[in-house]
């Protein structure tokens, strides 16, 4: 229910015996010169869902580790029910996700187009999105629909946006030869396979 606390013996105490000492006294401020925060209710923690969304791209699973990482801090605080909001967050997590607000195939969308324009590998890509929970299949799928019929073309052309970025091989301005295995190290780092690496740090120029 939307007016529903996460423990409603937090509301009694905090009622019965105010910060002050006696009740009705204003409460005192924390350390931190805050006054002491009350018990976590579910409307709470759903209102901070929707503005998490409205300031950053999320996945589902983004999403629900940022609202039960809320929870733990409430319930370290003793203003609210660890198991209790916990499921809170399910419920939160799985009707944002059914309604569209939260979208795992637009997000992976969304990241990789931007990562590939900042010269991301694939192997970056990947990696970074199944750290966020996104399903391996929608990777590829949103990988195979930025990079086209040719894979391979598209990772070059990443990598020749990341040397670019970063001043490697054909950008250097000298003393190529010398930063050569340091520049081909830097794009390994960065996920890309030898070959490609090879490919662009021992180009006479940069593509045109």
């Amino acid at each position: 229910m939307p007016g529903e606390s996460c423990d409603s013996r937090v509301m009694t105490d905090r009622e019965t015996e105010m910060p002050g000492g006696t009740p009705g006294e204003a409460p005192r401020e924390t350390p931190r010169g805050r006054a002491p925060r009350g018990p976590l209710k579910k409307r709470s923690l759903e209102n901070a869902a929707l503005h998490y969304l409205e300031r950053h791209a999320s996945s589902v699973e983004g999403l629900r580790r940022v609202l039960a990482r809320r929870v733990e801090r409430a319930a370290r605080e003793e203003r609210c029910d660890r198991d209790e909001a916990a499921g809170w967050v399910e419920d939160i997590v799985t009707r944002f996700a059914r309604s569209g607000l939260v979208d795992d195939r637009l997000f992976a969308e969304g990241k990789v187009a931007s990562r590939r324009r900042r010269g991301e590998s694939a192997r970056r890509i990947r990696m970074t999105l199944r750290e966020k929970g996104v399903d391996p299949d929608l990777i590829d799928q949103a990988l195979a629909e930025e990079d086209g019929d040719d894979a391979r073309a598209a990772e070059s052309t990443a990598a020749w946006r990341l040397a670019r970025r970063r001043r490697l091989g054909p950008y250097r301005a000298a003393d190529r030869e010398t930063h050569r295995d340091r520049d081909l190290a830097a794009l390994a780092r960065a996920g890309f396979d030898l070959g490609t690496a090879r490919a662009v740090i021992d180009a006479d120029e940069p593509p045109e």
